[in-house]
């Protein structure tokens, strides 16, 4: 069995190809610059250009893309987009023409094709990973499909989109409460996905009419399954998960499997001190959401008291991420996990494990595969 899981960041997307019948450490690996940052190159190159952009497709992942085409703007440069790219810069469309970007319709679109730099947007690339693929020998034919996208999901106008995101995150877990197996809620397939996670929605779109099983999850959620694949992590019954993100950050408080607490924050607002803070009170199941909003972070989610048993006065501390080196210098004494013996690929074991949770008829390979790659 062979499993394409791609797990789209801000800095980079780390892809995997999974094959059950390879130790986990040779299956075939790739750490990419993610789509926005090789879309926010091209629209600087416009921009030195002084060229009109032309943006179609459908909406993706902000941040470093939006970031370029606001300086775009700024320079008195034209930039026209289809409704569904246009909402990569905001759900709202009256905003993004607020922002100095012609909304037009796909007909408009195909005549301004010719006169402007176009730019197709999308997190997911096929056939830029299928040609990855092949020019190293490697057949990209596939059994399923896992991706895992940040989806801060379609907020009402007058909700910010952290707190819709937050409260998207908060209601997964308390459908959930009292269940093992609660980061495996977040995973979706097409059928079961909410229709606020647009994002979510666009990589289906993009993954056109594939016959195959697809499974998305979350980004914060695969890091943390991830993270459970390392030997040292799992044999640990109270462990707080925490993934530091080129963009976000991530701390899960998981007690014999259950959610017992997490909060998610934007990496760049923390320092060591204030990340050692926050992992105490939440540990304490004393972080208030407002402390970590009020921060410009996305929010806290503590689920039982402090004192539930079995909890331990001191978690055990599991660090992943690219901006891990937040964590070096840390008082919690963290570990650093690796697993499979890649911490960059740590989302995407996630992605598989969810592939198990959610194609029962997969369950038992993966499961040998992944157990096999832990006794070598």
């Amino acid at each position: 069995m062979r499993i394409l899981a791609v797990d789209i960041g801000t800095g980079t997307q780390d892809i995997l190809l999974f094959d059950s019948t390879a130790a986990p450490e040779n299956c075939i690996k790739m750490v990419m610059p993610s789509p926005t940052a090789i879309l926010a190159a091209q629209v600087r190159r416009a921009t030195r250009a002084g060229k009109a952009l032309l943006l179609t497709g459908v909406t993706m992942g902000g941040g470093p893309v939006a970031w370029a085409l606001e300086d775009h703007v700024k320079r008195g440069l034209p930039v026209f987009a289809t409704a569904d790219a246009a909402c990569t810069l905001n759900d709202d469309l009256a905003q993004v023409q607020a922002m100095g970007v012609s909304v037009v319709a796909e007909d408009e679109a195909r005549r301004l094709a010719g006169q402007s730099t176009h730019l197709l947007l999308r997190d997911l690339d096929l056939d830029a990973i299928a040609t990855a693929l092949r020019a190293f020998g490697v057949a990209p034919d596939y059994d399923g499909l896992a991706v895992a996208v940040l989806d801060h999901g379609n907020a009402p106008p007058d909700v910010s989109d952290r707190t819709f995101r937050f409260d998207h995150m908060r209601s997964v877990i308390e459908r959930e409460r009292g269940r093992d197996g609660q980061l495996l809620a977040f995973a979706y397939t097409p059928d079961d996905l909410p229709p606020y996670l647009t994002r979510m929605r666009s990589v289906v779109q993009s993954a056109g009419q594939i016959r195959m099983p697809l499974v998305l999850l979350d980004t914060g959620a695969a890091a943390a399954l991830g993270a459970l694949e390392d030997e040292e992590v799992a044999r640990h019954k109270d462990v707080v998960l925490l993934n530091l993100g080129n963009m976000h950050t991530l701390a899960t408080h998981l007690v014999i499997g259950r959610i017992a607490g997490l909060f998610e924050h934007h990496t760049g607002f923390l320092t060591t001190a204030k990340l050692d803070a926050y992992v105490e009170a939440l540990i304490g199941g004393r972080l208030q959401n407002q402390t970590i909003f009020d921060d410009s972070g996305h929010g806290s989610y503590i689920v039982e008291p402090a004192s539930g048993a079995p909890r331990t006065a001191t978690p055990f501390l599991s660090v992943t991420g690219p901006r891990r080196a937040l964590a070096r210098t840390s008082r919690l004494r963290p570990y650093f996990a690796t697993p499979h013996g890649d911490m960059m690929i740590a989302g995407c074991f996630g992605l598989v494990r969810a592939c198990a949770a959610r194609v029962p008829e997969w369950r038992e390979e993966i499961g040998r595969a992944l157990a096999a790659g832990d006794e070598r």
